[in-house]
């Protein structure tokens, strides 16, 4: 058969599917896999071919190389309670100190005064004298006497003062008889608990 320039009309050219490609195989042996556990459970730790599992690894551990099982952990620190110590102990204190002032503690005199009525007193009339004490509210004893400008002086007198009175009233009259002017002028001596010394001053005038 001759050769000829012109295509033959049988001739049909053969394409290679894609099955027929030659790839590499996938080296399967570098590539790591994941292993399954029982339970779906990762183990903790794998040492070799032993696999630890749980709480128990740390004693395991412990007793493997040698040394003392580790102690647990302990209790967490608080550190609020001693940044917060300093300022309840300064508000017990402050309680404690006025706890002390109002139920505590002697009694003591803050004030005294005496004023009479009336300021002029008539014939045979009769002086009310008033002596006003302040005090600091504790119970206890006021000794006290009146000294008056004609020379007479009363006995120590005594009242008795409870827890909360804060002030007491001690009360002297004192009678005129006759004429004359008299310029009259009376003390109020507290002696305790602590010493306090009042005077007023009226007029006797029977003219």
């Amino acid at each position: 058969m001759k050769p000829t320039d012109e295509p033959d009309d049988d001739y049909s050219a053969t394409v290679l599917a894609s099955h027929w490609i030659q790839r590499p195989e996938e080296d399967t042996a570098s590539t790591p896999t994941a292993t399954a556990y029982d339970g779906g459970v990762r183990p903790d730790r794998v040492e070799g071919s032993v696999l630890r599992f749980g709480p128990g690894v740390r004693e395991a551990l412990a007793h493997r190389t040698g040394g003392t099982p580790l102690p647990p952990p302990g209790p967490p620190r608080r550190p609020g309670l001693r940044r917060h110590a300093l300022p309840a102990l300064v508000i017990l204190v402050a309680l404690a100190l006025l706890a002390w002032q109002r139920l505590g503690g002697p009694l003591t005199v803050e004030a005294a005064t005496v004023t009479a009525s009336p300021a002029t007193v008539g014939c045979d009339g009769t002086a009310d004298l008033v002596g006003t004490v302040t005090t600091n509210g504790r119970p206890g004893t006021l000794a006290y006497r009146w000294i008056r400008s004609d020379g007479t002086e009363s006995g120590v007198l005594r009242e008795e003062l409870a827890r909360g009175q804060r002030e007491a009233r001690l009360r002297l009259l004192w009678t005129f008889e006759g004429t004359g002017r008299y310029e009259a002028t009376a003390e109020l001596r507290i002696q305790s608990p602590s010493a306090r010394t009042s005077t007023t001053r009226f007029t006797y005038d029977c003219s």
